[in-house]
């Protein structure tokens, strides 16, 4: 900084000096002389010099000023690259965001990235107006775990809403992450930790009553002779009584015990018409001609462990036969190129209000049934990678979507 400071005082000089010849020169110039003239040309040597070589100290310092203005025409291409790249990011984010106008109350909704087209689009939300109204109801600031409807049931999402003002123009940012899959992963793994812990306990406790209860009836028999007849009886009937029950309890504990004993999942490639192939041929002395199959296009695929695809399509059938006369099965790639199988029969039907419990391990609706088959349903989809749902009937029946 010194030394700059220094040159540009040279340079000063020496612009000075040469304007103090040009005028003594001027002013010698109505009685010119040689010698004069001479004189003062030697005389401008030396500001002249001194205001070369100051100047000359001063150039290196240019090309740096030229490189700034030269990169200065390739800024608005960076923004533009800057622009692409987090348009980018944020098409492709893994969580559905919207924009509503207005920094509070009502107003118009917009989708901002494909997650949140592919949230509107036909087959998922069954009413996204509103979809719409759900999300600007939301509290800047705040997460929500809201509900809506789609086409494979009801689904649950969190949403965060944030306000932010775009070129003076106040909104909100809306993010939508859906979690029905998660919060269902998180159910079974607690409902089957739970079924482990009371089979495991119930187990312990029956299997010492049923085995004194036999012992008993036993020993009851050796003292036949010394009691009499209709204390014998009687003793023998409570004794059998309790042997049955224990016995009867014990098979009830283990269906469910299998709950959480159901092997790892084997993934393999399946063709699904051969699938249902296997299917048919094992329900058609049952059905009778009237159940049907179809899959679109025939060589459709999917990796999943056939043994347990086929039994959860085996315990949807079993319901569907005891509910309905009809039953149709039907495999088809959905948006996204996921596959979706679907079991539809013509029965009454799931009721509005039970809907959201029928997967639910002990609940039925059925006098001796034991809540396990719509459970285990749900347990083997989820081992495969899938999930399952039921889905609002066209007409009359019961519907029930498999995804994977």
């Amino acid at each position: 900084m010194a030394s700059e400071r220094a040159l540009k005082l040279g340079v000063a000089v020496g612009v000075a000096g040469l304007m103090a010849l040009a005028i003594a020169a001027d002013v010698l110039a109505p009685t010119p002389e040689p010698r004069r003239i001479v004189l003062c040309g030697l005389l401008a040597l030396a500001p002249a010099c001194l205001l070369w070589r100051c100047l000359h100290r001063l150039t290196p310092r240019m090309p740096h000023m030229e490189s700034i203005a030269a990169s200065a025409p390739e800024t608005p291409r960076a923004l533009a690259d800057a622009n692409l790249a987090l348009d980018a990011r944020l098409e492709h984010a893994p969580i559905a965001l919207f924009r509503i106008e207005h920094a509070s109350g009502a107003g118009a909704v917009a989708p901002l990235n494909a997650s949140a087209r592919r949230l509107l689009a036909p087959g998922r939300a069954i009413a996204p107006r509103e979809l719409h109204q759900l999300l600007g109801a939301q509290a800047v600031g705040q997460r929500q775990l809201v509900s809506f409807n789609t086409e494979r049931g009801a689904e649950r999402a969190l949403v965060a809403i944030s306000a932010l003002s775009v070129q003076g123009v106040a909104q909100r940012l809306a993010a939508l992450m859906p979690v029905e899959s998660q919060l269902e992963a998180e159910a079974l793994n607690a409902w089957r930790e739970l079924v482990q812990v009371l089979t495991h306990e119930i187990m312990n406790s029956l299997t010492p009553v049923a085995s004194l209860s036999r012992t008993a009836c036993g020993l009851l028999e050796e003292v036949q002779n010394d009691l009499q007849p209709d204390i014998h009886a009687d003793l023998n009937t409570a004794l059998d009584a309790i042997a049955r029950r224990a016995a009867s309890l014990a098979d009830f504990v283990g269906s469910y015990r299998s709950l959480s004993t159901v092997p790892p999942a084997q993934p393999q490639r399946v063709l699904l018409e051969e699938l249902f192939e296997r299917l048919k041929a094992l329900l058609e002395p049952q059905w009778q001609g009237r159940l049907t199959f179809s899959v679109e296009p025939a060589s459709l695929e999917v990796m999943v462990d056939p043994g347990q695809l086929e039994q959860a399509l085996i315990n949807l059938l079993k319901n569907a036969a005891e509910a309905g006369t009809q039953a149709q099965v039907s495999a088809r790639l959905s948006r996204g190129g996921r596959l979706r199988i679907e079991v539809a029969d013509n029965g009454p039907g799931v009721p509005e209000a039970l809907a959201a419990h029928i997967f639910t391990p002990f609940f039925s609706t059925k006098k001796q049934g034991r809540g396990i088959g719509l459970a285990m349903v749900r347990h083997l989809v989820h081992a495969n990678g899938g999930t399952v749902r039921h889905a609002r009937p066209v007409g009359a029946g019961a519907r029930f979507i498999l995804t994977f």
